[in-house]
């Protein structure tokens, strides 16, 4: 049960609103002066709950918000990260609801009602969660921790513009763990707690044919069409048991101990019919001799994001393209490294090319992967967290996305990061119809506080 009175609930559903309606979609640029504005509502939301001071610090891209609260020198410092950008909207025809219009629904899942809205999980409603807590150990005197806030506008678009902050402000950034809310748990009821990401290398290729659009009658079986020799390049990447088939690849992956697989499995209880079910799925596909739950967190993968070329208007127009493009992301597993793997990929497209056309391969952004040790300060007062709202323990899981930046937050800044997310897999985040539940907003907003109180000990 939340600790907040439903008068604290209402306010609390109606400021998020407000944040929920501004568009802050990073990667489209006619939304730049609405960057800005939200930037600047976040940054005057940190100042109301109780920052002594909130900035909002320019970038080459989008603004980054930052705001603190100094309580005592004795004090350990928290800093908390998130982002206030979210995706674009696309395809507009599949919400039921506007997407900058929230609206409160029960579901199946939610039957205590669901935020409907871009940015309701991520990462909006999770950012939020962390400014109301904040502003709950404000108003009850018992905030033990001193707190700084760094919330980015560019996290949906590689964070091109953090590095940089990071490296001029290391000094103002100094904190003694990192909390992010950007993940999920499995449940309400047995939750799982993310000890570890995967990492990203996200490519583009697009091969080039002949100097312009042909005749496909005219011209067809007189040359190579690019769209075909593309996708037969993209299907030769994973064989015939989902192996990626790219050289040296697998190299520096770690297999982890079947013993060790056997345990987090029985310990996780992850449904494997519920998931084929959520997704409308006969049967899930994947690497063999691991498990769906396996496939998804602890495994790397490969696979293609977006494919175009040629004509995809209505109706009819028959050519053989000049160009044909993918988008191809790689996720990474501890020991791979990102940048590695993002030559390897380029070298083996190079390599498998046939004369016949040309190819271009670039490389849009990526970051490796990051694993919660266990033991510090920072892991067991989640743990205490968790308990806390939950009843028991969460279950450590590795979450099979990626956050580029935590493990630069480690290099840069020489600090540890703990992931304390509470979405669900069936938020629906970059797709229509994002939602993110009431309670899991509200019990978020218990953890945290939990969190403060165990790390400030």
């Amino acid at each position: 049960m939340s600790t907040l009175s439903e008068k604290e609930k209402e306010k609390y559903l109606n400021e998020l609103f407000e944040f929920l309606k501004l568009p802050s979609i990073s990667a489209d640029s006619r939304y730049k002066e609405t960057m800005n504005k939200t930037a600047k509502w976040l940054s005057n939301e940190l100042l109301k709950s109780g920052c002594d001071s909130s900035n909002v610090y320019e970038t080459d891209g989008h603004p980054i918000v930052y705001g603190e609260k100094h309580v005592d020198d004795l004090f350990p410092t928290i800093l908390v990260y998130g982002h206030y950008d979210v995706q674009p909207p696309d395809p507009l025809e599949l919400w039921t609801n506007p997407p900058f219009e929230p609206i409160i629904k029960k579901t199946d899942i939610h039957p205590e009602g669901a935020i409907f809205a871009r940015g309701a999980c991520d990462d909006k409603g999770q950012v939020f969660m962390h400014v109301k807590a904040f502003e709950q150990l404000i108003k009850k005197d018992k905030l033990n921790c001193n707190v700084k806030f760094m919330i980015e506008g560019e996290e949906e678009v590689g964070s091109d513009n953090l590095e940089k902050f990071l490296l001029e402000n290391k000094s103002k950034l100094d904190a003694d763990v990192i909390l992010i809310s950007d993940t999920g748990l499995s449940n309400l009821e047995k939750p799982t707690l993310t000890v570890g990401l995967r990492g990203l290398s996200y490519m583009e290729v697009k091969v080039t044919g002949p100097n312009r659009d042909l005749h496909s009658g005219i011209y067809g079986g007189a040359l190579a069409n690019p769209i075909n020799i593309l996708s037969d390049m993209i299907s030769s990447l994973i064989d015939d048991k989902g192996r990626i088939t790219i050289p040296g690849f697998y190299n520096d992956v770690i297999e982890i101990d079947k013993s060790k697989r056997e345990s987090i499995e029985e310990m996780s209880k992850f449904d494997d019919e519920k998931f084929k079910d959520s997704l409308g799925l006969r049967k899930t596909k994947g690497e063999e001799g691991y498990s769906t739950l396996e496939r998804k967190s602890i495994r790397p993968t490969l696979d293609v994001n977006g494919i175009w070329g040629g004509y995809t208007g209505e109706g009819s127009k028959t050519v053989i393209p000049s160009e044909a493009s993918a988008k191809i992301s790689m996720r990474l597993v501890p020991n791979q490294n990102w940048e590695k793997v993002s030559e390897l990929f380029t070298n083996h497209i190079k390599s498998i090319l046939p004369d016949s056309v040309s190819v271009q391969v670039s490389t849009h952004h990526g970051g490796n992967p990051y694993v919660t040790p266990e033991g510090f300060k920072g892991y067991e007062s989640a743990i205490k967290a968790y308990k806390d709202s939950f009843g028991i323990d969460p279950i450590p899981q590795k979450d099979g996305g990626s956050i580029p930046i935590v493990p630069m937050f480690e290099s840069i800044l020489g600090i540890k990061t703990v992931l304390m997310g509470f979405g669900l897999d069936s938020d629906a985040i970059h797709s229509p119809d994002e939602n993110y539940g009431v309670r899991n907003f509200f019990i978020g907003i218990d953890t945290i506080q939990s969190f403060y109180k165990h790390f400030g000990s």
